[in-house]
């Protein structure tokens, strides 16, 4: 049974001025966001500014996970001319903080990595002045794959653990926790000058002690930001919602979170991987 939203959640629509065309846009160049895909609560507010997370190598993946929206299946084959239609697109939105995600290419070859190298140059290359962030899959822990994403040209490396250890086989199958955060060591290792970020979901049934675990867990990873937001069920069939945790919970996060020394955290109930991205490479929301 699906439970009521309790009134912290019953967002008050933003206005969704220029809606229309950034979707006409992204249409005629055959491009996803995952501000779509995911139906983000903030999608309105987050558009009419406007901001996009774009989504690369198109909306079906290999993965199955508990919590997503995203449909599973065979994918179509790779848009080789997908960097630069999102450059232009990018351009064209006049965007200063551009987000590169992706569904799980598990059937490319490094799980398609060489792809968003080649969207973040083409980014660079047309719009020098855009921080560029990418938010990745783990590529099935494939260390070429790992080293390609090393050579980026981006400001922000985002890798998401999604949800505490114990819970990783009915939420994430297919992933590893240890993996993930081998990955994100891997990366702000490798590139201390890029922020380093992750961010997780409350409300599947996690323990406050296991919440901790986990921060720890990111925090020794080398994670720098951090995003913190409230699990709401996609569609029927997917996960559901164990708890829905309230605003001052949150908030108590944020200040653990800060006190162990992360230095950008946003935690909310309505805060997403790529809400106010730009606004997290500046400073602390």
């Amino acid at each position: 049974m699906r439970h009521r939203l309790p009134e912290w959640l019953r967002q008050i629509r933003a206005s969704r001025a220029g809606l229309h065309l950034i979707k006409q846009r992204l249409r005629n160049g055959s491009l996803h966001t995952v501000c779509e895909e995911a139906r983000c609560p903030n999608i309105g507010e987050c558009f009419a500014r406007p901001t996009a997370a774009f989504m690369l190598m198109g909306n079906i993946c290999t993965r199955n996970c508990g919590f997503c929206n995203l449909t599973s299946g065979r994918p179509a084959p790779l848009d080789i001319l997908e960097p630069e239609k999102v450059s232009e697109a990018a351009a064209a939105l006049k965007l200063r903080h551009v987000v590169l995600t992706s569904v799980t290419r598990d059937d490319l070859p490094l799980g398609g990595a060489p792809h968003f190298c080649r969207t973040a140059a083409a980014i660079k290359r047309r719009m020098p002045q855009v921080t560029v962030e990418i938010l990745t899959p783990d590529f099935q822990g494939e260390i070429a794959a790992w080293n390609e994403i090393a050579t980026a040209s981006i400001d922000v490396f985002n890798h998401n653990l999604e949800t505490i250890k114990r819970l990783y086989p009915e939420i994430r199958p297919g992933a590893d926790y240890r993996r993930s955060l081998d990955f994100l060591k891997f990366m702000t290792g490798k590139r201390p000058e890029v922020l380093g970020k992750s961010g997780f979901m409350l409300g599947l049934g996690e323990e406050t002690s296991e919440v901790e675990g986990l921060l720890q867990d990111l925090r020794a990873a080398g994670a720098q930001a951090i995003t913190i937001g409230q699990y709401l069920q996609p569609r029927l069939g997917r996960c559901p919602v164990v708890r829905y945790v309230p605003p001052p919970e949150f908030d108590r996060w944020k200040e653990h979170a800060l006190a162990m020394g992360y230095q950008k955290v946003a935690s909310g109930p309505l805060v997403r991987s790529s809400y106010f991205a730009d606004q997290m490479v500046e400073s602390s929301i």
